[in-house]
């Protein structure tokens, strides 16, 4: 096991050779610690699952807040009823402050009485005028508390863990390929986790707070819209993890130019189409007109910055080669 475990933490050179059984005993050992770095991560994540779910449940907050402010649904019903008790209380302390004003000719018992109404109307105002709540979706299984917190921190525990899987992953395939393939595809593993967190911020701060905001106000005045969590978990991974995904197309434009499927100047030639897949993909997601536009730009300039990449890359490899040439030509 610590010969494994070794294994595990370096990566096999080209010129070694391995059995079978060494190879699966390579795989296992980096499927054991890729396991155990996830239990980590998942245990930090379920340590602090009230401010995973805080961070979770913020953009549903907001767009809650603002419908149960206006009224809408039951959560809004009951707000509007709390304002109305909270002005009734107010205009009842205006009447007990002038009962009990320096000009009344109220009997010592009353006026004790009317400071014991006022200071309770005072309380009352206090805790009428609380912001609205419903910012938390409801939970209907007596399990789902528990089941959601858990799908969540796992969730979040891939996200954290997903440079070190995917080195593992890289370590167990790269000694297949000569070294020159390793200057290749090693810019191309370190790029993805850094795309696919730029992607996840992106969908947090800008794709999630229009989906749920287009949802929700969707047709409301005819629902009485409550958010259940399991839903709205899934929903919010699902969103998220797909424009984590999205925005690894730098990457895909890049291992094509390399496998030769499309140079970077057809590319070019053909931006028009690219536009039209940027707006497909976007319209696929969820959201409105305006988030439309949103997530169509950013996309496709994720495709200009592959182009630009595989350009650069390519004149990197012609010019290696160039030298190559020019390096045997003196040599004969």
């Amino acid at each position: 096991m610590p010969s494994a475990i070794r294994t595990s933490v370096r990566s096999v050179g080209h010129d070694e050779r391995l059995s079978t059984v060494e190879h699966l005993d390579e795989l296992r050992s980096r499927l054991i610690v890729s396991l155990a770095v996830l239990a980590v991560a998942f245990g930090f994540c379920f340590w602090q699952n009230h401010n995973v779910l805080r961070l979770v449940n913020r953009p549903l907050a907001h767009q809650t807040q603002k419908q149960v402010r206006a009224g809408h649904g039951p959560l809004g019903a009951t707000y509007s009823v709390a304002q109305n008790a909270r002005d009734v209380a107010a205009q009842l302390q205006v009447v007990v402050g002038l009962l009990d004003g320096p000009g009344s000719h109220a009997a010592a018992p009353a006026k004790l009485a009317l400071a014991r109404v006022s200071r309770r109307l005072t309380l009352d105002i206090g805790r009428l005028s609380a912001p609205p709540q419903g910012d938390k979706p409801v939970t209907l299984g007596i399990g789902e508390p528990f089941t959601t917190t858990v799908t969540i921190s796992l969730i979040f525990a891939l996200i954290l863990s997903l440079p070190f899987l995917l080195y593992q992953a890289y370590a167990f395939f790269i000694p297949a390929l000569e070294p020159a393939g390793r200057r290749m595809v090693l810019p191309l593993i370190l790029a993805v986790p850094f795309l696919f967190v730029a992607g996840v911020v992106f969908g947090y701060f800008v794709v999630l707070p229009a989906a749920i905001r287009f949802f929700q106000n969707f047709n409301s005045s005819q629902f009485n819209v409550l958010v259940q969590a399991n839903q709205y978990y899934n929903f919010a991974a699902t969103i998220l993890l797909a424009m984590g995904l999205v925005f690894q197309v730098p990457i895909a434009i890049m291992v094509i130019s390399r496998a030769g499927i499309m140079t970077p100047r057809q590319m070019r030639r053909n931006r028009r189409y690219a536009i039209l897949a940027c707006g497909a993909v976007a319209a696929v997601l969820p959201g409105d007109a305006v988030t439309l536009l949103l997530e169509t730009v950013p996309l496709y300039l994720l495709f200009e910055l592959g182009v630009v990449l595989a350009a650069l890359a390519d004149r990197r490899r012609d010019r290696a080669a160039a030298r190559a040439a020019r390096r045997a030509t003196s040599i004969s």
